[in-house]
């Protein structure tokens, strides 16, 4: 019983702990809201993010264009970070994005896709892999010339819509800001609904 009870404080103290999450007013909480600023002690400690395969916590992408018809249309924000999809004028469905980085502008203008391709690989950025197609050597350019033993493999980029050259609208990894080689990056569920909803031909807006 004497060993029990010191067990027993130290586990209160250290469930106690683990909860204690202090933010600006003052006041205990053990939320950890994306993009809230939490304090812990008295010192500033980064919110917790919802994290997944696609990147932080998706609270922007929704689709209601099931049933609407009319003449598909995407307008991409840049500034925004998010693409936009129409019918006819109408807005149906946003989807969050990462556009090219600062060494790799996504380009603006008015477009058309050009083509739709559901298992697309870059044939400019990808890895170094081994005989298994294991990654040995990450984020390489495909003019770079490979360890003996490697090859080049380019980037899978799931439901890929293209619509300026190399650039074009795919499935990929979103960290919560512009961070792609000038394509735009899109959560797979998003992506797979704009690559069904549109063809050769519609029209793609990107502004800044």
């Amino acid at each position: 019983m004497k060993l029990l009870l010191p067990l027993l404080t130290l586990s209160l103290v250290v469930l106690g702990l683990s909860g204690c999450v202090v933010p600006e007013g003052g006041m205990a909480s053990n939320r950890s809201a994306y993009g809230e600023t939490l304090y812990m002690d008295g010192l500033r400690v980064p919110a917790a993010r919802s994290v997944g395969p696609s990147g932080p916590m998706d609270s922007v992408s929704y689709w209601d264009g099931d049933g609407v018809g009319g003449t598909p249309s995407v307008t991409i924000d840049l500034s925004e970070q998010k693409a936009f999809f129409y019918k006819s004028g109408k807005l149906v469905g946003v989807s969050k994005i990462s556009s090219g980085d600062a060494t790799h502008l996504t380009p603006t203008g008015t477009f058309k896709i050009t083509q739709k391709n559901k298992n697309h690989r870059s044939n400019l950025y990808g890895d170094f892999v081994d005989q298994y197609d294991r990654p040995v050597v990450r984020d390489i350019a495909a003019k770079d010339t490979p360890p003996p033993g490697l090859r080049f493999l380019g980037s899978s980029m799931p439901n890929f819509m293209r619509f300026n050259g190399g650039v074009g609208m795919h499935a990929g990894f979103l960290p919560g800001y512009p961070a792609s080689h000038g394509c735009v990056r899109m959560p797979e569920r998003m992506s797979e609904i704009f690559f069904n909803n549109v063809s050769n031909g519609t029209v793609v807006r990107v502004v800044q």
